[in-house]
């Protein structure tokens, strides 16, 4: 009983808080600071260690709970690539530090409108070769993302390929933004977290002058064969639940290795409830199970 009132509850706060600062007449500089207060509520475990660093002249959050781990995932934060950091996504990364046993690198993409595409990918890439190079194994090396972390993770796994870097262990994407055109936007009866034009606003910041419907930036349209097993969970209450669906049956038609999840009644990246919600608890736990099983040890 108490859970479905959690829900609820968090559903309202997400409504009434979240939403309203992700419009297009709050000024930019004002979203990224709300947005940075409201994940206080996204809790980390304890026992967690948050180590900035850099790599591959990136700055990083390392997060760690085990001395010895057992791998690396690289997480990409959401954000419509223009909001969040590496500080608002210390709950969700703390968690799948906890239970994966790896450690968690964040980098701190530079963000557009002021860094627009490719910056972010460049900045991804990175990160991931610095990483090769500090003697991490290939396939000790997880790809995570929430968002437009999540498509983010989706082109560093194409630009990898494409480029001959060796590939990750697997690819893991929270409520993923594949396609930026909006064209296919889902229309839920609920939406607690975005609006449709706030999206696709952030998504004209981030291409500036490249087409949306480049593969690099909407990787939708890019050529998914040959990528990593690929996770991706979604809430039924969202917008871009199509973004995750589409993805899925591009994906799976090129023979992918895809799972894809939907949680119904449950709104964008609800996984940072992870601390409060069982159900996103059990998410978490089940992209740990994917992460854990697809990484040499």
């Amino acid at each position: 009983m108490f859970q479905p009132l959690l829900e609820a509850g968090l559903r309202q706060i997400m409504y009434r808080l979240v939403r309203p600062m992700l419009s297009n007449g709050v000024p930019l500089a004002r979203q990224r600071y709300l947005i940075r207060q409201a994940y206080r509520m996204s809790v980390p475990p304890r026992n967690i260690q948050f180590t900035p660093s850099r790599l591959g002249n990136v700055p990083v959050l390392r997060v760690q709970t085990n001395p010895r781990p057992s791998g690396t995932i690289l997480y990409l934060h959401g954000g419509g690539y223009v909001i969040g950091s590496a500080a608002t996504h210390k709950g969700i990364a703390g968690h799948l530090a906890k239970l994966t046993g790896c450690e968690v690198i964040i980098p701190d993409y530079r963000l557009a409108p002021e860094h627009p595409y490719p910056a972010a990918p460049n900045d991804a890439e990175a990160v991931y070769l610095a990483l090769l190079d500090e003697e991490n194994a290939v396939n000790t090396i997880a790809l995570t993302g929430d968002s437009a972390g999540g498509g983010l993770a989706l082109v560093l796994a194409m630009r990898l390929r494409d480029h001959g870097h060796p590939a990750p262990s697997s690819i893991t994407c929270f409520s993923p933004w594949t396609d930026l055109t909006s064209q296919q936007l889902y229309q839920p009866e609920c939406e607690p977290v975005l609006h449709g034009s706030w999206v696709l606003k952030a998504a004209k910041m981030y291409a500036g002058e490249t087409p949306l419907t480049d593969p690099m930036v909407s990787p939708l349209f890019g050529e998914l064969r040959g990528l990593s097993p690929t996770l991706i969970q979604v809430g039924s209450q969202e917008i871009l639940l199509n973004d995750a669906t589409r993805l899925a049956e591009a994906a799976k038609n090129v023979d992918v290795d895809v799972t894809l999840e939907i949680y119904n009644g449950l709104w964008h990246v609800f996984q940072t409830h992870g601390a409060q919600l069982t159900r996103a608890s059990e998410a978490l736990e089940t992209a740990a199970n994917h992460i854990r099983r697809h990484m040499a040890g």
